[in-house]
């Protein structure tokens, strides 16, 4: 066990301990609250995925709605299905792999969304032949798929640039597909203070490495962060990484996935920071 691994539990028993012994009763959401924040001071261990996800998994079973959170830093992004509109396009290449491949699943174009690469190629493609010629496709397609920002989102994105917010894509796409990005939209570097992408993190979503590497990377506590997902692994990454995670209802139905976060945009038209703000202080 690392030194830090190490400091890291001895510092969080003995908060619990404070916690534990306050004369004064402390509620389960200050417990988990106190506990979200431990763990955040905590993250230089972030890339080790045992350490991340318990503070986590006994986040997601509190109250999903932290209060008091400080003035909005950082806005951490997923890229498609987020930002992006490219769920059609994807839905076209898995439709003709699924029929080359496994004709024998219907529908595994549509069974797959949300899902990461790894996921996909462990349940469905496990022969290390068919995964090598799929990346091969799947690289030569994101060349030259359409990368067009949803409705509402550049002038987001300059809005919370305008308030101060430090703005990053947190995503699980590959170098390769990032630089196919930047050469539709040049301005990407502009808008964006960092680009993570799944070089940068040992553990794909819905661990909540990446996003507790967001936090990281500008210094800043998870209750001064806030995350936009759409897919099912991306919400969980969220929510398990204690940050105030908002769901964009442009894959699935909001039904179906406000259970599964802190609140649901239908879309980012007319979306402000203060809006936001006012969002993650309940208002």
């Amino acid at each position: 066990m690392t030194r830090k691994v190490e400091s890291a539990r001895i510092s969080f028993f003995f908060v619990f301990k404070l916690l534990i012994s306050q004369e004064k009763p402390v509620s389960l959401q200050q417990n988990y609250q106190y506990m979200a924040t431990f763990w955040t001071k905590r993250n230089e261990d972030i890339e080790d995925e045992k350490t991340a996800m318990p503070w986590g998994e006994l986040f997601v079973k509190g109250d999903r709605n932290i209060p008091r959170r400080r003035r909005l830093k950082v806005a951490l992004f997923d890229l498609d299905g987020t930002l992006v509109d490219t769920e059609d396009q994807y839905t076209v290449f898995w439709g003709a792999t699924a029929r080359k491949y496994r004709p024998d699943v219907p529908r595994l174009e549509f069974l797959i969304k949300g899902t990461t690469l790894t996921q996909i190629f462990d349940t469905y493609f496990p022969d290390p032949q068919w995964q090598k010629e799929i990346t091969e496709g799947l690289n030569a397609w994101e060349a030259q798929m359409r990368y067009e920002f949803y409705p509402g989102a550049l002038d987001f994105l300059k809005d919370l640039k305008r308030n101060g917010v430090k703005c990053a894509v947190v995503t699980s796409s590959n170098i390769p597909k990032m630089e196919s990005v930047r050469r539709q939209i040049p301005e990407l570097d502009s808008l964006f203070d960092k680009v993570l992408t799944a070089e940068d993190f040992t553990a794909s979503k819905p661990a909540p490495d990446c996003y507790l590497q967001g936090a990281k990377v500008f210094d800043a506590d998870i209750d001064e962060c806030v995350v936009f997902e759409d897919a099912y692994t991306g919400l969980q990454a969220g929510m398990s990484s204690g940050i105030f995670t908002i769901g964009l209802s442009t894959g699935h139905t909001k039904k179906e996935i406000q259970d599964k976060c802190n609140y649901v945009l239908d879309s980012f038209e007319g979306m402000t920071f203060e809006k936001i703000q006012q969002i993650m202080e309940g208002q």
